[in-house]
């Protein structure tokens, strides 16, 4: 039912279903209202929301709740999983006695509510089992999508062992960041969790509080897995640098070997380049010369060899 134009209105009970009339609507003791953000200010008049203070949309950056006098209010700024770090799905909700108000200038909430619709019972009995329900679906894909994650890095790893050379700024640092934006966004959803339990207004009963508790530690297993997460990326970050470390020393190493090996021919060399008279090597030396450094090389290899250098 339309009660104004773009706001959609629903009957909370055994089943969540749009309302067919305004007279049904208000006979119901549970109501829901998805309107768009230019007919809040209308809605919430109409419901009796009492709620003081300016809030806008567009400005929502964060999930939170706060409990006011009359209603209690709280943002969701939800990240799209595709693209964690593009723009997010903002929603406003107002709660009183009676109404749930939600506030979405897209279709993101009509689809949680669709999913809560598809439910065949128990999707709605109360508001705060919509709202549970409501915010359930919202991370209801979160762990597949950290499992995702955590897959591709276990890649990242197996790349890193395997000897093969992979692009930090492109591969680890974007995984990276993302998890710390989800990891934040986690910590706000476990915030928003108990001030729902807490329920300074008295809106909920025992058993709906308890779900909300329920949501709180299921944002809170989300938050520590993000955590986990990145620290496994920071570890791959410190194996690549010791990758890194470790083919330079042995480049080093293997030109100091190089450079061990050539010092003493290059003093035999400049010795007998000196063409004294009274060398003695001076008439037909050549051979003993090319003999002499030819050992020299082979007495250097053998101690490399006994170091282990080689």
């Amino acid at each position: 039912m339309t009660l104004y134009p773009g706001i959609r209105a629903y009957v909370m009970g055994e089943t969540l279903r749009e309302a067919k009339s305004e007279e049904e609507l208000c006979a119901a003791e549970n109501r829901l209202f998805l309107v768009p953000a230019r007919a809040m200010k209308e809605i919430l008049d109409y419901t009796a929301m009492g709620f003081e203070g300016d809030v806008s949309l567009k400005d929502t950056g964060f999930s939170k709740a706060e409990a006011q006098q009359l209603c209690l209010w709280g943002s969701l700024c939800v990240p799209n999983l595709i693209d964690v770090m593009g723009s997010r799905h903002k929603l406003l909700f107002f709660i009183n006695r009676n109404n749930i108000v939600i506030v979405d200038d897209h279709d993101f909430s009509l689809r949680m509510i669709g999913r809560i619709m598809s439910k065949r019972i128990h999707q709605a009995d109360t508001k705060g089992k919509f709202l549970y329900n409501f915010l359930a679906e919202i991370i209801n894909g979160d762990s597949l999508c950290l499992a995702a994650y955590e897959k591709n890095l276990i890649a990242i790893e197996e790349k890193i062992s395997r000897g093969k050379s992979i692009d930090m700024p492109s591969e680890v640092i974007p995984v990276r960041n993302e998890l710390l934006v989800l990891q934040e966004y986690y910590d706000e959803l476990r915030d928003l969790g108990k001030e729902l339990e807490e329920d300074e207004n008295g809106f909920f009963d025992k058993n709906q509080k308890k779900s909300f508790g329920v949501f709180s530690d299921r944002a809170d297993r989300l938050m520590n897995k993000a955590g986990q997460l990145l620290e496994y990326a920071k570890q791959i970050r410190d194996d690549h640098e010791a990758a890194i470390s470790a083919r330079q020393n042995r480049t080093m190493q293997f030109l100091t070997i190089i450079s061990t090996i050539f010092m003493p021919l290059t003093l035999i060399t400049s010795w007998y380049g000196m063409n004294f008279e009274n060398m003695p090597e001076l008439s037909g030396g050549y051979p003993f010369v090319i003999i002499f450094c030819v050992v020299v090389v082979i007495i250097m290899l053998i101690i490399f060899k006994k170091k282990k250098l080689l």
